[in-house]
Formats: structure tokens, C-alpha cells, sequence
């Protein structure tokens, strides 16, 4: 049986190692959770993150009034928590197929991928829900649901973007 085939039409690869499957694996997971442990912080706060964004913004755009910028502020925030956590959604799914990669090879290929696009998307839901509960106990920070769907909406929306990307770019004769 050959190697699952990976975005872009990749074979999947096969790590020597212990620790370089580990870390090739579950690294990038990493790095996106210490990035968005560090954005749940005081220093990220709407009230900290308002002045030097509104500089750089009305760097590159011109000058905007105090009003508009609170919507655009707003929106540039939604923006990164959809961003973020669609990235975070493509480190979970990189990793479960790789995980699974070999304790899979019996299965079929759509099951293999199936199996990896719902653990991407149900560990990113919960890391959306453990940082707004975290954030919930903080004073300058809130905690809601919606950003949580809206977290949970980026990882679906990046997943389903390099699934159909993948087999955009896989041969025709697969």
C-alpha cells in the first residue's frame, strides 16, 4: 500500500525517529498554542491592542475618526480570531494526519482524512472554549460564545480551503 498523499500531492512522510516524528508532528500544534496563550494576555486586550493598530492602520489608510475606528478595531480583532484559529484548525489537521498516518494505512483513505478533519476541528472548539473561559476571569478581557463559533467557523472554513486545494492539485490519474 502506498503513502497517503498529503496537500498539494505529496506523499506523506515516513520519519525515522521518535523524537523527529514528535516534534515534526505535534510542533507546529505548539507553536499556535503558545501563540494564542500569549494573545489571551492583558497585553492583547482591546484597550492595549487599540493604539499601536489604530497607528499602523491610519498609517497605511489616512486618518479616521475616533467612532469608526472603535468598528474597524472591532473587525480587525474578529479577523484575527478567525484567522488565528483557522491556522490552528490547519496545525490540528497536519498533525492527526500525520498521527494517524500509519495506524490508519488498513482504512481508506477518505476515513484516514475524514477521522483527522473532525479531530482538527473538535481540539480547536476546545482550545476556543478553554481560552474565552480563561479569558472570562479576567478583568479587562471577555469571554462569549460567539467568538468561540467564530474561532470554531475559521478552522471549518481553512480545512475545507486545503481539502479542496488538495484535490485541485492531485493528479488526475489518482
Amino acid at each position: 500500500m502506498s503513502r497517503p498523499v498529503l496537500l498539494g500531492g505529496r506523499q506523506a512522510p515516513i520519519t525515522t525517529t521518535f523524537t523527529s516524528w514528535l516534534s515534526l508532528t505535534w510542533l507546529p500544534v505548539m507553536v499556535m498554542l503558545v501563540a494564542i496563550a500569549i494573545e489571551s494576555t492583558h497585553a492583547f486586550s482591546s484597550d492595549h491592542t487599540s493604539g499601536w493598530l489604530r497607528s499602523l492602520y491610519q498609517a497605511i489608510a489616512g486618518q479616521v475618526s475616533d467612532t469608526r475606528w472603535l468598528e474597524i478595531h472591532h473587525y480587525i480583532r474578529k479577523t484575527g480570531h478567525f484567522t488565528g484559529y483557522g491556522l490552528l484548525g490547519l496545525a490540528w489537521l497536519r498533525a492527526w494526519l500525520l498521527f494517524w498516518l500509519i495506524p490508519m494505512k488498513h482504512r481508506s483513505e477518505g476515513v484516514w482524512r475524514g477521522y483527522a478533519m473532525v479531530m482538527a476541528v473538535a481540539c480547536t472548539t476546545l482550545v476556543a472554549s478553554l481560552d474565552e473561559l480563561h479569558q472570562s476571569f479576567m478583568a479587562d478581557r471577555t469571554g462569549v460564545v460567539s467568538d468561540v463559533w467564530l474561532d470554531t467557523t475559521g478552522a471549518v472554513c481553512l480545512i475545507l480551503l486545503s481539502f479542496l486545494i488538495g484535490r485541485l492539485l492531485r493528479p488526475a490519474n489518482e
